[in-house]
């Protein structure tokens, strides 16, 4: 296995050679021949990566990536490609042009910089980081070792979506009064476990932790459910909420983060293991409109299977708009609907797109403004995402009536809750059990992405690494 010392030797190398390679890569791989990739991360959505890339003409999937020896051999199997658990022998190689990050949010930052140092583009999963201070060393190390990177936000190249965005900015619905994102996703107890829960043996826990504690897991399940823990993910509204976040901001046509944040809700309706909250909902208060977004983890009622929807949807975007609203359902990102006030259908968008394609087609013109989505772009709706759990984790418990009060002058935030209230009494939950959560409002500096005279919300931005796995200070 390759040392940290050599990795980082060879790394300095690659990036001594990163401007030479810009201006001739093009011709070599970009134009004429295979693109390279190597995936790392093979559960799940890593499985997309690999097949959406091999699908794309002149690419070819090398290598792939996995700390589970278990996921990877299946991997192996199933593709007939090779793979090792440390990404670093992977960057170490000349045969690699780029790489395909699905691995846990807290690695995506540090695999990015990793990539760029060894003169790799990088495509990754959202949310791109796991705090707000990540984003901006991912950014700041893809510009200095002139790489390019992409989000895996794949509605941006959705033409569907794309013609709605540019329907709704000519003005036609007339102007925005508030862009809503939805994510009523089922997500039942995690249980409660007695103690610190074994390793899988397969497991390499070491480099699955990276920057993270080396503690023992307190999850059942131990894949996936990483998502629910603060040390690992960044709960719903930084899982699949992202991809609505990002609509809802899209339309906008906001370009930062908002000045004003302020979040509702809790981890609701059971005691378990996990930390994220599991009924959200959340104002970043725009200028022009706000961006409200709500996350129910619960189903509609007691004991019922089906989730909550609001205006037919559970999960994806709603544009409300003078004339009417811009209906935009998460089904595979290929359609979006205009309807009148009385709900009668103006318009209709559909067409898809492979986000895989945008990403090869910007790596073969070298030019980052062909990408769909860059990892720039990408950091500011994911900064979005870590100022709701911000303002929540720094709340308090609030009785509902006395929250209710508080909250009347945010008129779009009160309709939310509102319904989050009715919610939450269908499914017969105690607040004297699991407390509602009043967040902290943030006031914001959207240019240096900071909170106002709140230096506990500050220290949220970031974390403590574990040496060596440290995400340097690139910006």
């Amino acid at each position: 296995m390759i040392t940290r010392r050599t990795f980082l030797k060879t790394s300095a190398a690659a990036a001594a050679g990163t401007a030479l390679s810009a201006r001739s890569w093009g011709q070599v791989a970009g134009a004429n021949g295979d693109i390279r990739i190597a995936v790392a991360g093979l559960n799940s959505r890593g499985k997309n990566l690999v097949d959406g890339f091999r699908v794309v003409p002149g690419v070819r999937v090398v290598a792939l990536c996995d700390v589970d020896s278990a996921v990877l051999a299946r991997a192996n199997a199933a593709y007939g490609i090779p793979g090792v658990a440390d990404l670093r022998e992977l960057l170490a190689r000349s045969d690699i042009d780029a790489v395909g990050l699905a691995t846990p949010n807290h690695w995506h930052a540090l695999q990015t910089v990793w990539a760029s140092q060894a003169g790799k583009d990088v495509y990754v999963e959202k949310p791109v980081s796991h705090n707000v201070w990540e984003g901006h060393q991912m950014i700041a190390a893809l510009q200095k070792y002139n790489r390019l990177g992409e989000a895996g936000s794949q509605a941006r190249s959705s033409p569907a979506i794309r013609e709605a965005v540019a329907w709704v900015r000519a003005g036609n619905f007339g102007k925005i009064t508030a862009s809503r994102g939805l994510c009523y996703k089922p997500r039942p107890s995690l249980g409660l476990t007695t103690g610190p829960q074994a390793i899988p043996t397969t497991v390499n826990y070491d480099l699955w932790c990276g920057p993270a504690p080396l503690v023992p897991p307190r999850r059942q399940k131990f894949h996936y459910d990483w998502h629910w823990f603060w040390a690992t993910g960044n709960g719903d509204i930084g899982n699949q909420g992202l991809h609505q976040m990002d609509v809802a901001r899209w339309f906008l046509g906001e370009e930062g983060v908002a000045p004003r944040v302020l979040a509702v809700g809790g981890r609701l309706g059971y005691i378990d293991d996990g930390q994220t909250p599991n009924t959200v909902a959340v104002i970043h208060d725009y200028a022009a409109a706000p961006l409200i977004f709500e996350v129910r983890g619960l189903p509609a009622k007691a004991g019922a299977k089906a989730m909550d929807n609001y205006r037919g949807l559970d999960i994806g975007v709603v544009v409300h708009c003078e004339g009417g609203d811009i209906i935009v359902p998460a089904t595979n990102y290929t359609s979006a609907r205009a309807v009148d006030k009385d709900g009668k259908l103006v318009k209709e968008f559909k067409g898809g797109a492979s986000h895989f394609a945008n990403f090869i087609d910007g790596l073969r013109s070298r030019k980052a403004s062909d990408l769909h989505v860059t990892v720039a772009e990408s950091h500011v709706s994911s900064a979005l995402a870590h100022f709701s759990n911000i303002s929540l984790r720094l709340g308090a418990a609030t009785p509902a009536g006395e929250l209710q009060e508080k909250i009347k002058g945010h008129a779009a935030l009160a309709e939310s809750t509102g319904r989050m209230l009715e919610h939450l009494a269908a499914n017969h939950v105690d607040f004297g059990q699991t407390p509602l959560v009043l967040g902290q409002p943030l006031e914001v500096d959207p240019a240096a992405q900071r909170c106002v005279g709140n230096e506990a919300a500050n220290a949220l931005l970031t974390r403590e690494y574990r040496a060596p796995y440290v995400v340097p200070s690139l910006a």
